[in-house]
């Protein structure tokens, strides 16, 4: 199975479960499910999720049931997207080639949309059947500290905020992109191993992979703002350079930014080095983060 097709698969099993916990738009209150639906199935890639699963099958080949809490960090990631896209921060009009959220449904009901979906992530690993108690647990603990203060996302958001109009500062920088967007992506990765039983030592080499992955896909996200248009992200471009945002580029240039990424993908290849060929997926997985288009 090539890379195309089995991100097609991987990406079908994260849709059939999310289908499975997110409430109907049938159900009442109806509107807030709408929302919540609208973002949720909205297109995204699904790369959060299909780390996680993938980080647990090279733990443990035979591992079932990991699909559920994988779409516990999309629901946390589409969370935030909602939230990044408000007046009262980002100011977007356009996710994944859509209307945002709050442009469709209200400023009122996207809050309370990524809200509820942020509940909802909780809520699913709590739920999951078939898991101890303690593994549960570490589950939870592991996403709840990638989704907050002071070393996750919020905690990132907070410094991206007030970055903007300070002078490029490369430490600021990378105390940003390691909190909002790195966090949660090493996350990824490090609850698929946590799911699987991982050894103090697997653990270790999948962190590391998930932090180089996690630097990774922000080099190249603040290289597509300034390259790619519109169109072709889904999303308005420039907005970065219009905000004077802390990125890449702006402190490091282009070029030196672009090499900065392939470094961070070799870095990720190497920590995968002791799971041999079982690890052939994650390396595409980086490969593909480093090398895309949009």
């Amino acid at each position: 199975m090539n890379l195309r097709e089995y991100l097609e698969q991987q990406q079908e099993i994260v849709e059939t479960e999310l289908e499975r916990w997110v409430p109907s738009d049938s159900i009442s209150p109806g509107t807030i499910h709408r929302a919540m639906r609208y973002s949720l199935f909205a297109g995204g890639k699904r790369i959060r999720p299909i780390l996680c699963m993938e980080a647990a099958r090279v733990v443990c080949p035979e591992v079932a049931g990991i699909e559920t809490a994988a779409c516990a960090l999309e629901m946390v990631h589409t969370y935030s997207l909602i939230h990044d896209d408000l007046p009262a921060l980002d100011n977007d009009d356009l996710r994944r080639g859509k209307p945002t959220c709050h442009k469709v449904f209200g400023e009122a009901m996207a809050i309370l949309a990524g809200d509820a979906l942020l509940t909802l992530a909780f809520q699913v690993l709590a739920a999951m059947e078939g898991l101890d108690g303690d593994r549960k647990a570490r589950l939870v603990l592991e996403l709840a500290t990638a989704a907050g203060t002071p070393h996750g996302m919020i905690g990132g958001q907070v410094s991206d905020l007030e970055g903007e109009k300070q002078p490029p500062d490369p430490l600021l920088l990378e105390t940003i992109h390691r909190a909002k967007t790195g966090a949660l992506i090493r996350a990824s990765v490090r609850m698929g191993a946590l799911y699987a039983g991982a050894s103090c030592e697997q653990l270790e080499a999948l962190s590391r992979y998930g932090e180089h992955a996690g630097l990774a896909f922000q080099i190249v996200d603040d290289l597509l703002d300034v390259e790619q248009s519109s169109d072709a992200l889904g999303k308005t471009a420039g907005k970065d350079a219009a905000q004077h945002k802390q990125t890449f580029p702006a402190v490091y240039g282009i070029e030196e930014s672009r090499r900065m990424a392939e470094k961070e993908r070799q870095l990720a290849h190497e920590a995968l080095k002791s799971f041999g060929d079982a690890g052939y997926r994650l390396r595409e997985l980086v490969d593909l983060i480093v090398y895309r288009s949009a």
